[in-house]
């Protein structure tokens, strides 16, 4: 009797591990963007799904995620390409931030449609998944890079 207890106990406690399927997920988020695929990123990310960075007070939820992909896809980008790409994945058991998430870190090589300007920046990107959907994203980079390789100067009035 004894041993059954423990043994429903132990199976109880363990956590069933996601990590290669939710990689899968930012895999297959990450192939929509490189794609241009505002339907493939529709379908990935959870109707509640919030976005955030990559400056302090940006956010985006998921109706104008999708509205701004199909703008951008059509007017600014003509390609975006993940390179040296890492994703690990983790999950956290308690706090603010409990859930299953996944990191990505990737240079990004970017070319828009005008005079096709190129840029190459170091990207990180935290995606939270819940029920196979991606509920949320922290996304991280220099914009100030992006912007210089672009061409634009900054003056410093000092």
């Amino acid at each position: 009797m004894m041993f059954l207890m423990i043994s429903i106990l132990v199976s109880c406690s363990k956590t069933e591990d996601h990590s290669e399927k939710n990689i899968a997920i930012v895999e297959q988020y990450i192939q929509a963007v490189e794609n241009l695929n505002s339907d493939g990123m529709d379908n990935l990310l959870a109707d509640n799904y919030m976005g955030y960075g990559p400056s302090h007070n940006n956010e985006i939820n998921k109706e104008d995620a999708i509205k701004n992909w199909n703008n951008f896809s059509t007017t600014l980008y003509k390609s975006i390409k993940y390179t040296k790409n890492r994703n690990i994945a983790v999950t956290i058991p308690d706090g603010e931030n409990k859930g299953e998430w996944v990191t990505n870190w990737a240079e990004l090589t970017i070319v828009y449609k005008k005079d096709n300007a190129e840029v190459t920046l170091w990207a990180n990107t935290l995606y939270q998944i819940e029920n196979n959907k991606i509920i949320k994203s922290y996304t991280i980079y220099n914009e100030a890079d992006a912007l210089h390789q672009l061409g634009y100067i900054f003056i410093n009035d000092n």
